[in-house]
């Protein structure tokens, strides 16, 4: 069951985590997705939610269907690792903005994440 946050639409939620899943090699490529009924059974949510997400990661070529089988996740590396580098730069962007909201310079940025990645070595 998914942690839902008020903020943000259910459906861009599910995306997120699905793409999540599918990027970190959770959900492998050519994979069967369970189905839009199963799906929203299983996070508690409407039907609908679940067909506009599957709608939407399929008009992402992320999804498809094969009609009287089911959806699928992509079976191409290739879009896979184009959505991989595409949440990457999403994190960066949103780092980046937030460091700026707080007034960090660029210079600062870099030198937090090297004295986080020395302290950590996590990175």
């Amino acid at each position: 069951m998914m942690e839902f946050n008020n903020n943000i639409p259910i459906y861009l939620q599910v995306i997120e985590k699905l793409k999540q899943d599918i990027v970190t090699g959770k959900l492998k490529p050519g994979e069967k997705m369970l189905s839009s009924r199963e799906l929203s059974t299983l996070l508690g949510i409407n039907f609908n939610t679940v067909a506009r997400v599957y709608k939407e990661m399929e008009a992402d070529e992320i999804l498809f269907t094969k009609r009287g089988l089911g959806t699928f996740i992509t079976e191409s590396l290739e879009r896979i690792d184009r959505l991989r580098l595409e949440m990457a730069k999403k994190q960066i962007e949103d780092f980046i903005k937030g460091m700026k909201l707080i007034g960090y310079t660029k210079t600062d940025m870099i030198n937090f994440i090297e004295m986080e990645k020395n302290e950590g070595e996590s990175i």
